[in-house]
């Protein structure tokens, strides 16, 4: 039976969304809240010349780490790239562009772009050349602020522990991270998640992305959603 609510679709359809050179911002933390099937999707088929919006660039094997560690991104948006070893080398050796941002702004500005601030005006790194780059600066009341673009994606990937059909999600503790911010700034939201359960059975107070904001729902690998067509 066709259900307008059900969202559900396999990541070969998700992946049809997707093309080279094109915007990506993904939930995660150290690769903890990424979602793992969409990661391998986009490696399997190929997809280039990306610009990654996230925290950080993950480990060498593991989440956001893997696209980065071969070469498809040219551009990465993040708070840091310590764990990542090869990430580091990209950016030394001018193969990948890497735009620092303060972890708590770059969480503001991703929640700037998906309430559709345009902007948002921040005191810190005024002294930190990586951090004010070129940015604009504007002074009010006499005090110095940098203006912090916001940020948004042309597809948001996302993690989550638990959803209906309608996409209402709930995430797995720690791997919320900054997967509920991510899922309101794209253009399209995708999330992967690992369990899928009937439309009304989720208790609204436990709902922390409303399914407003998600367009897809790829189930993770072994996740059984065959009921969702009945």
């Amino acid at each position: 039976m066709e259900n307008t609510f059900n969202k559900i679709i396999e990541l070969d359809d998700a992946m049809k969304h997707f093309r080279d050179g094109m915007i990506i911002m993904f939930g995660g933390f150290g690769g903890i809240g990424t979602p793992p099937s969409l990661i391998d999707g986009i490696l399997d088929n190929g997809f280039k010349d990306l610009t990654l919006i996230g925290n950080d660039s993950g480990f060498p094997h593991i989440g956001i780490g893997k696209v980065v560690s071969q070469g498809r991104a040219k551009k990465m948006i993040a708070s840091h790239i310590g764990s990542n070893p090869v990430a580091g080398q990209l950016m030394t050796d001018g193969k990948m562009e890497v735009e620092f941002s303060p972890q708590g702004i770059l969480a503001e500005r991703i929640r700037a772009g998906g309430v559709g601030i345009p902007a948002i005006l921040s005191d810190i790194g005024l002294d930190n050349a990586i951090v004010t780059g070129n940015k604009q600066t504007c002074s009010i009341g006499g005090k110095k602020y940098l203006v912090e673009t916001a940020l948004t994606a042309d597809i948001s990937i996302i993690f989550a522990k638990k959803a209906d059909p309608y996409g209402n999600l709930i995430y797995d503790k720690s791997a919320r991270n900054t997967n509920p911010l991510v899922a309101m700034a794209g253009d399209m939201t995708i999330a992967e998640v690992e369990e899928i359960v009937p439309l009304g059975s989720l208790d609204p107070d436990e709902i922390i992305t409303p399914g407003v904001f998600v367009d897809y729902i790829v189930p993770s690998k072994g996740v059984n959603w065959e009921w969702a067509w009945e």
